[in-house]
């Protein structure tokens, strides 16, 4: 009985600690896969100016790079054959200039377009946000806003 009531009371002691936590979560990194390092890791750089760091596993088939805000994006090159990914599933990137942004894509031929569909257009969100969405060599979607965080 006494091993009992000690087992109940550790229980409990467990259930209210874990009650008592309160998780804090940052996004840390995003992974991709790529068919073509090169390819893909120039579009990042050009693109979005993302910062290449160092690639703590030190394979080479794998780059590791870092948004403004810290986030990192790690590239991996591996065969993505039959892997298709909707508009619905994208990356969302915060920019400071959304109409200078757009005509850099113009400039450096980079097609994008709105959630609808269109061409070369941004489009309103229901929450005032801008937005345009690109694809990169891969044909991972990024969605592109006006989000004021900056």
């Amino acid at each position: 009985m006494k091993h009992l009531i000690f087992i109940l009371m550790m229980g409990y002691g467990l259930f209210a600690t874990a009650q008592d936590f309160q998780p804090k979560a940052k996004i840390d990194h995003l992974a991709i896969v790529v068919d073509d390092l090169q390819r893909s890791t120039s579009f990042y750089e050009d693109v979005f100016g993302l910062t290449e760091i160092t690639n703590q596993t030190q394979n080479p088939d794998i780059r590791w790079y870092q948004f403004a805000d810290g986030v990192e994006l790690h590239i991996i090159k591996r065969s993505k054959e039959g892997i298709r990914v909707k508009k619905d599933l994208h990356l969302a990137v915060a920019i400071n200039n959304l109409d200078a942004f757009m005509k850099m894509l113009d400039e450096k031929g980079v097609a994008y377009e709105n959630w609808p569909g269109k061409p070369a257009q941004s489009n309103t969100r229901p929450d005032g946000i801008r937005q345009v969405y690109l694809q990169d060599p891969d044909g991972y979607w990024i969605e592109v806003n006006d989000a004021d965080r900056f």
